[in-house]
This record gives C-alpha cells, sequence and structure tokens, in this order.
C-alpha cells in the first residue's frame, strides 16, 4: 500500500525515531495499518486473549502452592486487582499514544529509545512468542485426551497450530476479528453454562469451599507471590488492546473501554468458574491436577461433561492462540518503523493491510521456543515474569510522563495515581523476587533474551544511521 505520489519502498526506508510531543492521534509518518476494530472487537480481544487454557490448567498449580480456600481465592482476586492496576495505567498511555507497539512506544517516549527497544524486544521475543508457544503446546496436549499423541506428535502438533494461525492472521485483521468474536461468544456461552449448571447436577458438595488440605503449612508471603505466577500468567492478555492501537477506530475513546470491560469480566467468570470447581472436588483434590476443569466436569456430569469439557478446552485455546498471534507482531512492525528492527518487518501487505513480515518471524519464534522449553510450566514461568518486568516498567513510564508531558492531553487519567499505581509497582516487585528464588532457570532465561537486545540496538542504530547518510 502506498501514499498517492509514494512507492512501495518507502514502507522499508529505515527512520529512527526519538520522543516526540505529537497531538494524541498523531501516527507514525510510515504506519499504513488501516483501523478496522470497534469497540466490541477491542473488547473481545481482551477476552479472547485473557481466557484461554489458563482456567483450565493452572488451577491445580495454584491449589498445590496454595492448599488453603481462602488463600486460594485471595490469589485469583489479587491476580485480577493487579491487573486492573495494570489496565488503569495502560489505559492513559494508550489513550496519550494510539499507535502500534504498546509498551514499546511508551518507554521509547517516556525514557529512551533504548529503553523502549528493550521493553518491546523482550515484549515480542518473551511474552509474546512465548505464549504463542505455551498455548500451542496446551492445546497439543489437550488432543490428546481424544487422539494419542506421544512427544513427538505433540510437538509436530503443536508447530503445525502455529503456523496454521500465523497464516490467518496474514490474510487480514478483520478476518481474524471475525473469528476471534465467534470463539469468544461460544466460550463464554459455555462457560456461563457450565457455572450455572454445576450446581444443578448434585453431584458436588458445598462445604468443599469452606475444607482446605489437612495438616497444610502456613502460607508464607513467598510461597503466596509463586502462586501469583500461574494467576498473572491466566490473566495475560488484559493489555492486548494497547499494541492494536493505531487499527481501532476511535482509539482515545474505544481503548480504555475495552481494557476496563474485558477485564471485569474475565475477572468475573475466573472466579466464578473456581466456584464451580470447588463445587465438584475439595481443594485436597484440586491440588496438582493437570486440568481441573475436565476432572470437574466428570465429577459433575460423568465421562460425557468430561470430554464435552476437553473438546471445549480446545477451542478455547484456539481462540487465545488467535488473538496472541494477532496481537505480537505489531511489536515488532512499530520497531521496525522507527528502524529499530530487522529489515522488511516494517513491511504491510499491499492487499490484506496486515504486517505479514511481522507475524511470519513471530511464528518462526514460537516454533523456535517449542523446541527449546517443551514443558508447559517451563514456559509459563518464562513467559510470566517477562509480563511482570513489563507492565511494571509501562507503570514507571506512566509517573516518568505526567513529570515530563504535564501538558500533553490526556483523553483519560488514571484513577487512584499516583498511590495505585505505586501499590502495583511494590506489588509486581515482590512477584518478581519470588519468582527469582522459586524458578531461577526461567526467570534468568527471560533476563538474557532482554540483555540479548542490547547489541541488536547497537547493530540496528548503526544501519539506521548509515542509510539515513
Amino acid at each position: 500500500m502506498t501514499e498517492p505520489g509514494g512507492s512501495r519502498s518507502d514502507l522499508r526506508a529505515p527512520v529512527v525515531s526519538e520522543p516526540r510531543q505529537a497531538a494524541p492521534d498523531d501516527r507514525h509518518p510510515r504506519d499504513r495499518l488501516v483501523r478496522e476494530l470497534g469497540a466490541g472487537d477491542a473488547t473481545l480481544l481482551v477476552v479472547a486473549s485473557v481466557i484461554g487454557a489458563g482456567i483450565f490448567l493452572t488451577p491445580g498449580e495454584i491449589a498445590a502452592r496454595l492448599p488453603h480456600v481462602e488463600w486460594f481465592f485471595a490469589a485469583w482476586i489479587a491476580g485480577g486487582l493487579l491487573s486492573l492496576a495494570g489496565a488503569l495505567a495502560n489505559a492513559e498511555l494508550g489513550a496519550m499514544f494510539p499507535h502500534a507497539g504498546g509498551d514499546y512506544v511508551y518507554l521509547r517516549e517516556a525514557f529512551h529509545p533504548a529503553a523502549g527497544f528493550l521493553i518491546g524486544w523482550l515484549s515480542f521475543f518473551a511474552i509474546f512468542a512465548g505464549t504463542v508457544a505455551t498455548l500451542s503446546a496446551a492445546l497439543a496436549g489437550s488432543l490428546a485426551f481424544f487422539v494419542p499423541l506421544d512427544e513427538a506428535a505433540q510437538l509436530l502438533v503443536a508447530v503445525a497450530a502455529t503456523l496454521a494461525f500465523s497464516a490467518l492472521n496474514y490474510f487480514g485483521v478483520r478476518t481474524s476479528a471475525r473469528f476471534n468474536n465467534l470463539l469468544t461468544g461460544a466460550k463464554l456461552a459455555a462457560l456461563v453454562a457450565f457455572v450455572l449448571v454445576a450446581p444443578l447436577a448434585g453431584e458436588g458438595d458445598w462445604s468443599h469451599l469452606f475444607m482446605s488440605v489437612d495438616d497444610a503449612p502456613a502460607v508464607s508471603a513467598a510461597a503466596f507471590g509463586l502462586a501469583l505466577s500461574p494467576v498473572l500468567f491466566s490473566y495475560l492478555g488484559w493489555n492486548a488492546t494497547v499494541y492494536v492501537a493505531s487499527e481501532i477506530r476511535e482509539p482515545r475513546r474505544n481503548l480504555p473501554l475495552s481494557l476496563f470491560l474485558g477485564l471485569a469480566v474475565c475477572i468475573a467468570v475466573y472466579l466464578a468458574v473456581n466456584v464451580a470447581y470447588l463445587y465438584a472436588l475439595p481443594i485436597a483434590e484440586i491440588r496438582g491436577l493437570e486440568n481441573v476443569g475436565q476432572t470437574a466436569a466428570q465429577v459433575l456430569f460423568g465421562e460425557t461433561g468430561g470430554r464435552a469439557v476437553a473438546l471445549f478446552v480446545v477451542v478455547s485455546i484456539l481462540g487465545t492462540l488467535n488473538a496472541t498471534v494477532l496481537v505480537g507482531p505489531r511489536i515488532a512492525y512499530a520497531m521496525a518503523l522507527d528502524g529499530r528492527f530487522f529489515a522488511g518487518v516494517d513491511r504491510v501487505h499491499v492487499a490484506h493491510h496486515t504486517p505479514h513480515v511481522a507475524i511470519v518471524l513471530q511464528g518462526a519464534v514460537a516454533v523456535a521456543l517449542l523446541l527449546v522449553l517443551r514443558r508447559f510450566p517451563s514456559i509459563l514461568e518464562f513467559t510470566t515474569f517477562g509480563i511482570v518486568l513489563a507492565t511494571s516498567l509501562d507503570t514507571l513510564a506512566l509517573f516518568a510522563l505526567r513529570r515530563r508531558q504535564p501538558a500533553r492531553p490526556r483523553p483519560y487519567r488514571a484513577w487512584g495515581y499516583p498511590w495505585l499505581p505505586a501499590a502495583y509497582l511494590l506489588a509486581n516487585l515482590a512477584i518478581a523476587v519470588a519468582m527469582i528464588r522459586g524458578r531461577p532457570d526461567e526467570t534468568l532465561a527471560c533476563a538474557l533474551v532482554t540483555a540479548a537486545g542490547l547489541p541488536f540496538y547497537w547493530l540496528f542504530g548503526q544501519l539506521a544511521r548509515r542509510t539515513a547518510g
């Protein structure tokens, strides 16, 4: 796609961008993505990004770390409130900078292009590509319930799923959004039906909600912080729309709306589904279960219910995988627009209006992660630590921009500033410390991926200057 009088090569010429005091509605001069997503699309994108495999696959791990019902629910509530606090900050930032790239843009504007690059590098390679790999692995594991699949076959299925959804998003954001809306509507309807019908089955016991594991140790701050890792993974995606802001219509209104409405739906659904799980099973039996949703459905509705939930898990993961594949490439695309990424990643497909090169690159990275980090929990911790770092830096950017650019128009101002964002930062710091102590290998891998961006930042800067010269 070209502007009148322009050429296709204009889309690829690297331009080094410095922080700029532009109007909130401005876009990068070479951004050719089209505003095709409405408020409903954006809200359902958040819901689809959040509600995937986590609500089925992580409660068993959370219960193993917190074998007390009250602490189990406290972790889910804390994760939702932390995500909401992060959403407040991102709503202000996203309305100020309705551009592709999300936190890459915010840190570039708040601190320095190097800060934006490193968080963009982390978000693209660790958070989004890592999540695509995690979801693809979870999808393969869920399919194994229906078809016998050994480890090699599951890996093949995971790779095939990554490539298939990359291809779907290659051919248009509108097509991907319609598919997302359809699956998300079905997902919400099925979850609500499960919650409402569960008590009617008569096979559970409400007393489970007041039972904890006998002789369970007292919950320490470190254990609670570590338990928040799978909880936060289950909430991953609450900020999905900030990365596609340049494709949302009326982003100053619709972007904050999508964050708050989408996250509110997810928190309510998660709490209700966990109540249904504990109605079916005491927490002692939930501990360590790989798929709590499937086991709970078997208890409530028999083998047929278990198979129905297993099928629903597959559908749910498909929706979240599609949403994640849609969002992630916009980070690499935004970095490439500034001449701070691999050549050609800033290209927009002439017919489909998608960042097709960035989509292909994300798919390749996700496949590589699948080959290196094959186990679901391993990828989970790796990705979650990246989320904690990225969202913490976003909140620091909010403080910095309030100080550095006080006159910049803010269509939305974060509620509870400065106390709520400060509390969010402290909570994230505590979680990061717990993860470093409890999962040192995965957190070190995430840190190394971030540090690996430094030489590339220098290299891309050199190449951009030579081209401009």
